[in-house]
């Protein structure tokens, strides 16, 4: 079982919500997309990326027949392969929005998802926004940030030693709909009753460090109680941006 609640603010600055999320225990599906682009493009992108993803893992729900068009990861569980190939056809489906209508040129979203089976979690991510699980009380980052800081900086700094400028660090280096073939990165891990998930876009974990989002999911809680609770405290730590966060509890089967 997984009892889940996910919520998302616009911001004290942004005119508009570019954020777009599912959260659906039934169908164990946990999904968080932060778009970019003019106009409304970024919230097109995060838009048709949900949407996509969500539609895929429904049908395979549903319908033990279906085609892999990107092929079985054979080191991946079934679960695992269904949200893999969901969100490659996601960056599909916004990379040809970006490419047919001239308003939507250059348009794109990060993603981070979840889908949970018999105790197993599967990750996938593509940029910035990111999952975290709370297991014994202990936060651990799951994914890895797709920005130009943590891809050529992670583990010796730039060319010369030095540390990046502040206007670079969050330069993404990999978003949906920005090519025809997405770099998805698909990870999966075995849960415990009582675990908890939390995905979130970067207007939450821009301004509260893993320490912060700990003690807020530790000071216990529904997820419909605890959610609200960590929008509130990144907007009172002045984030500027969108914010969305979903949280989920594996509760056991």
């Amino acid at each position: 079982m997984v009892e889940a609640h996910g919520l998302s603010d616009r911001g004290p600055v942004r005119k508009s919500n570019e954020d777009c999320f599912i959260s659906d225990p039934a169908l164990r599906l946990f999904v968080v997309a932060d778009g970019m682009g003019g106009h409304s493009a970024g919230e097109v992108a995060s838009n048709l990326a949900v949407e996509t993803i969500e539609g895929f893992i429904r049908r395979t729900d549903e319908d033990a027949e279906f085609s892999w068009p990107y092929g079985i990861e054979p080191g991946l569980s079934f679960s695992g392969n269904r949200l893999r190939t969901a969100v490659h056809l996601a960056n599909r489906r916004v990379f040809r929005a970006a490419e047919r209508y001239d308003e939507y040129t250059g348009m794109g979203t990060t993603v981070v998802g979840a889908l949970i089976s018999r105790g197993r979690l599967s990750v996938a991510n593509a940029g910035d926004s990111r999952l975290y699980l709370l297991a014994a009380g202990r936060l651990t980052q799951l994914t890895r940030d797709d920005t130009w800081a943590a891809t050529v900086l992670a583990s010796k700094g730039g060319p010369d030693g030095a540390v990046p400028h502040e206007s670079m660090r969050r330069v993404l280096t990999n978003v949906l709909g920005a090519r025809e073939q997405a770099d998805v990165r698909v990870t999966e891990h075995d849960l415990t009753a009582g675990d908890a998930i939390l995905l979130c876009s970067d207007g939450l974990h821009s301004v509260l460090d893993d320490d912060a989002i700990a003690a807020v999911l530790n000071a216990g809680g529904t997820p419909e109680e605890i959610v609200p609770r960590l929008i509130q405290t990144a907007l009172s730590h002045g984030t500027r941006d969108n914010l969305t966060a979903v949280l989920a509890r594996y509760t056991g089967e």
